[in-house]
């Protein structure tokens, strides 16, 4: 007579449990948002440029933005904040605004040489640091814990009231393979708003007007 295999009890999730798993994840995006991210950003630029700023330079640089809801949306401001950080940038130089001649509503924004090297500089910066702090853990450990971060982020987000809402989670950090958007039903900003990068990088004069 063969044994009978003992079947473990699934754990129960108490309500123990599940705010000692929130603290480690608030804490953890804490983390990354003041050691990695503020803290590299005031190396390179000092305080001539602010995350949101950054935020929307990286945007800039991996969609093509023809309207300023689409920056609004994705710095989660205004219309009028999105408009006045906009012209901001295009004062300073980091950003290139060509308004089309058919349509002097909307734009195309673009990163200016000055921008494109903050970027580089930003995060050559940044991955040297994440570098720094994730070594002392096994490569396949990081990968598995990027893998269960982003399950785990999904399983929260398909409960929600909008799960099939348009997605700007990643932010500053777009990935071709996002297993987020796939576990959380995410429609994909950037992959909805890709820019053909060389046309933007040299735009034609007969384009439109460029400021």
């Amino acid at each position: 007579m063969q044994p009978v295999e003992s079947r473990a009890e699934p754990r129960t999730i108490t309500a123990d449990l599940s705010n000692q798993f929130l603290s480690s994840a608030r804490v953890f995006a804490w983390s990354v948002r003041e050691v990695i991210e503020r803290t590299v950003l005031c190396e390179v630029s000092g305080d001539s440029l602010t995350f949101s700023q950054l935020k929307l330079l990286y945007l800039v640089a991996h969609t093509d933005v023809l309207t300023i809801g689409d920056a609004a949306a994705f710095l989660g401001v205004t219309c009028g904040a999105a408009g006045k950080a906009v012209d901001k940038l295009v004062r300073r130089r980091l950003l290139r605004r060509i308004s089309p001649q058919e349509d002097r509503r909307s734009f195309r924004l673009s990163l200016t040489e000055t921008s494109r090297k903050l970027m580089e500089a930003y995060q050559a910066a940044r991955d040297h640091r994440a570098k720094m702090a994730l070594e002392q853990f096994p490569p396949e450990e990081l990968q598995r814990t990027s893998e269960l971060l982003d399950r785990l982020a999904g399983a929260i987000v398909s409960t929600g009231p909008h799960p099939d809402a348009t997605c700007m989670q990643c932010e500053i950090y777009y990935r071709e393979h996002c297993r987020f958007g796939e576990y959380g039903r995410r429609n994909c900003f950037y992959q909805h708003h890709r820019r053909d990068l060389k046309a933007v990088r040299d735009p034609s004069p007969a384009e439109g007007k460029v400021n």
